[in-house]
């Protein structure tokens, strides 16, 4: 009998409403592979394939020009603490369709999100150590959980050109006043508030998500303070802050120590900048069936579905506003961190997994260069 859980209960298409489902194809990259990305047409076939030098150090997306940004794991990094191992990245490569690398961009200390942008400048998150001072004006935590050296990382957020000059950076340490973002008292002391997503927002200010406290902030890009806060009393380790058109913000709340409730879900909410009222929700009819207690994502789609994924289970499934599934598929992918250069946390994460940190959905219109017969799939 399957032993796996996940592979028992099915793996590739699990369903799919084809006069809901919006046209394309899903892109994911799967954690624990030496450096695939996949994308999969509606009918769950592979179309195109990737095979690229360094493990993912998360996730990929398709720009518009075409190219794969593919953010691999940094070869020569330090080893500063044991899930350090887990989502760190620090390759921001722009691959072509062909997988030749067109450009690459290397940070040892990035992790997490990076985002290359129009001009061909990349806004991505890294870290940096704290001094002792600002170390010890951090609350929470676990007590004696700091690096292995002793040391705090916090958080930081650079804007470089194609070029790689430094075009703005922003560290949380000098902006963020820690008693209003203390560690969640289950979190080590090693890395604080572990923005796990950042976003250009329309007015050029800056969309941060920051899990390790369970806040959603943006920073003034002019003066790197805090000018909008959504606190723990309506995200919960969330992941993936996005804007949408109407201004609305867009977030994987994942639901791990959420405020008054001991049942823990995932969901996916949209709120107002204006009012921070939550003004669509998902959540799965058995909300409990519905839960990745890390990672996770969530993309607004031109026909107003939204692609989510529950990441730690390799599950994508896309919902219309009116929260009716309307296509599943679960990556078939299973592998463990063994042989990957992660052996600090081949304890934690043992067992073969078929995680992905995001997935995105791409129409038609945005992948012209792929040419399939699909009907011959």
């Amino acid at each position: 009998m399957e032993q796996s859980t996940l592979a028992r209960r099915g793996l590739g298409l699990r369903g799919v409403n084809n006069s809901k489902v919006s046209p394309g194809y899903t892109l994911f990259a799967h954690l624990t592979s030496p450096g695939i990305v996949k994308l999969v047409n509606n009918a769950g076939h592979v179309v195109h394939t990737w095979k690229l030098p360094y493990r993912p150090g998360r996730h990929a997306r398709i720009l518009k020009n075409g190219n794969l940004a593919f953010n691999g794991v940094h070869p020569d990094a330090p080893r500063l603490f044991p899930l350090w191992q887990k989502y760190r990245g620090g390759v921001m490569m722009q691959v072509d369709p062909s997988g030749k690398v067109v450009s690459e961009h290397r940070d040892p200390f990035a992790h997490h999100d990076q985002h290359h942008l129009d001009d061909g400048s990349i806004l991505y998150t890294t870290l940096a150590p704290c001094t002792a001072d600002e170390a010890a004006s951090i609350p929470g935590g676990i007590p004696k959980t700091e690096a292995p050296d002793g040391t705090v990382y916090a958080d930081c957020i650079k804007h470089v050109s194609p070029t790689g000059e430094l075009l703005w950076s922003w560290r949380a340490i000098e902006h963020l006043p820690p008693p209003l973002f203390p560690l969640q008292p289950h979190y080590t002391r090693d890395h604080w508030p572990l923005i796990n997503s950042v976003w250009p927002l329309a007015d050029g200010n800056i969309l941060a998500s920051l899990r390790s406290v369970s806040a959603v902030i943006i920073i003034s890009r002019e003066t790197g303070e805090v000018i909008w806060h959504l606190d723990s009393t309506v995200v919960a380790q969330q992941h993936c802050a996005s804007e949408l058109a109407n201004g609305d913000i867009l977030i994987f709340d994942n639901g791990t120590f959420r405020h008054g409730e001991s049942a823990t879900y995932s969901r996916v909410i949209q709120v107002s900048r204006a009012t921070k009222e939550i003004v669509w929700e998902y959540r799965d009819p058995h909300p409990m069936t519905f839960f990745t207690p890390f990672m996770g994502g969530a993309q607004r789609l031109a026909t107003g579905n939204t692609l989510v994924t529950e990441a730690a289970f390799g599950r994508i499934f896309e919902v219309t506003q009116e929260g009716e599934m309307v296509w599943e598929y679960v990556v078939p992918d299973f592998a463990s961190y063994k042989g990957l250069g992660a052996e600090e946390i081949e304890g934690y994460f043992w067992y073969p997994a078929n995680a992905v940190f995001r997935a995105y959905k791409y129409s038609p219109e945005e992948v012209p260069w792929l040419k399939v017969d699909e009907a011959k799939l």
